[in-house]
């Protein structure tokens, strides 16, 4: 059962409602979704800093193919699929909450790893992303974003996201290639990504590397706009959809970008 249900502070577009306890989604009127499923403490530890550590959990509850009834046929037509989640607040031990991090498996549509657009909704976010998923994990970048902050996840990098506030909820939405997959291999055979998030003595997030990786830099910075992608974000991501589909399509179709992507910088 979803427990009391409050609309999200920023207005995505979409009529959805979310719990707190438990966690949960409540579609509006002409808006489709699943049931949420859930990430349970024992599905990520392999990744975290502290495998043994105590936490909230579930960790986050996730939602995939979400959208008005009316775009659903555009939707399948252009192989876009859209996904919320919602990250719980506390902590894993000394880690702010966060997903375990992966990669996009190859879309058998496509032939890539799917790049993926993020828009946050509520609380507060950062993004962390590395370039490689092997033991040189090249570029790492922190992100730090706020509601209606847009994240560009490039094609091929290994990525999580983290709850930046262990006094509430993180709650976001994403678009994703339909046939999506998440490929955990490498990041497994290292214990986690190349950087690990860890809560300091006055709240402030620090970052910890992984011995697992060679090293590396961590690059930190705000969420930024991306004029080079041609997106508008003066509207929420899935209103794109309606407004302006071309220019999201390169979320299922990346090869559009073929030339940006070698250097792109999320």
């Amino acid at each position: 059962m979803v427990g009391s249900a409050q609309p999200v502070r920023f207005k995505p577009g979409l009529e959805i409602e979310f719990a707190n306890n438990p966690m949960g989604f409540r579609y509006g009127s002409g808006v489709f979704g699943p049931k949420p499923e859930y990430r349970s403490l024992d599905a990520i530890r392999p990744s975290l800093r502290d495998p043994d550590c105590q936490g909230p959990d579930p960790v986050y509850a996730i939602a995939m193919d979400v959208g008005r009834q009316d775009d659903l046929d555009e939707l399948k037509r252009r192989m876009l699929l859209f996904g919320i989640v919602m990250y719980a607040g506390g902590r894993l031990g000394d880690e702010p909450v966060r997903s375990q991090g992966h990669k996009h498996a190859i879309s058998p549509h496509s032939g890539w790893s799917a790049p993926e657009l993020f828009e946050i909704w509520q609380g507060k976010a950062i993004v962390y992303a590395q370039e490689n998923a092997g033991d040189d994990p090249g570029r790492c970048f922190v992100i730090e974003a706020s509601p209606g902050d847009k994240v560009v996840m490039p094609p091929g990098w290994s990525h999580y996201v983290v709850n930046a506030s262990s006094a509430a909820p993180l709650i976001f939405g994403a678009w994703c290639d339909r046939q999506y997959g998440f490929d955990y291999g490498e990041m497994r055979a290292h214990r986690g990504l190349a950087w690990f998030p860890r809560i300091a003595a006055n709240d402030e997030i620090g970052w910890e590397k992984n011995p697992s990786y060679s090293a590396s830099t961590l690059i930190s910075r705000r969420a930024r706009a991306y004029p080079e992608m041609g997106l508008s974000f003066e509207i929420p991501i899935y209103e794109n959809l309606r407004r302006s589909p071309e220019s999201i399509q390169w979320v299922s179709e990346p090869a559009r970008l073929d030339r940006l992507w070698p250097s792109f910088e999320p």
